[in-house]
């Protein structure tokens, strides 16, 4: 595991935790990787949802209306260099840094049973917090045997914000917006409609709306959606 981001090298620190992704450092990761070179550059990219509004009569396009924003994205490219000219220490293959980066960012350990948090650091700066959502390795580099010895790693981050850091970032009191949430043990959908309406008897609606067979029991993990609804009054 490496020690330190201090010296200026970029590390991804894998978490099995979110809470830990989100306060820890390196001391407290399950396992870490280091970059042999820092990227040249890395992406972050944005998305806004859109629904497409009916055409007005006259007009000449549709009116798109808001839903959401997705989480952020990051890309970036980890090199990975056999032959000694950049750190002066030739190797066979990349083979094995390439299965011990595999084993940091796409394999899992512990009870979790799925891919770990991230966060990743240069110097001493924490830029980026998330899921890894997909690695494409292109090798470029061979000897004259045909074993690769130099390859390139492009790895997506997709950011992930805890349940109730994202509930604080929305106005969940808000009908007038599309809320997507994530199923927890114990959710019911009432209980989901009156957090987000303050009207609990929107669930058939929203249960319409999500496709939902049984909405009586709700199987945590699931997304659903809650489109905007204007909030009834009291029942009479």
């Amino acid at each position: 595991m490496a020690q330190s981001g201090k010296h200026g090298k970029m590390l991804i620190l894998a978490f099995s935790d979110s809470k830990k992704a989100e306060s820890g450092g390196v001391a407290e990761a399950d396992e870490a990787f280091e970059a042999l070179i820092n990227p040249e550059t890395y992406t972050l990219a944005y998305k806004l949802k859109f629904a497409e509004g009916g055409q007005g009569q006259g007009t000449s396009g549709k009116q798109l209306k808001y839903e959401y924003t997705e989480p952020a994205e990051m890309s970036f490219e980890f090199l990975f260099d056999n032959t000694g000219i950049i750190d002066g220490e030739p190797r066979e293959s990349v083979a094995t840094d390439l299965q011990r980066f595999k084993e940091v960012v796409i394999d899992y350990k512990g009870d979790a049973h799925e891919p770990r948090h991230f966060k990743l650091v240069w110097g001493e700066n924490s830029i980026f917090k998330g899921r890894v959502t997909a690695v494409d390795i292109i090798y470029k580099l061979f000897n004259s045997s045909g074993t690769p010895i130099r390859a390139l790693a492009k790895v997506t981050f997709k950011s992930s914000i805890e349940e109730e850091k994202r509930a604080a970032k929305e106005d969940k009191q808000s009908s007038d917006l599309t809320h997507v949430r994530v199923v927890k043990l114990g959710d019911t959908l009432p209980l989901l409609c009156f957090r987000i309406y303050g009207d609990s008897r929107r669930y058939l609606e929203v249960a319409t709306k999500n496709g939902l067979d049984n909405f009586r029991t709700l199987k945590p993990g699931t997304t659903l959606r809650f489109p905007p609804i204007a909030k009834r009054g009291a029942a009479p």
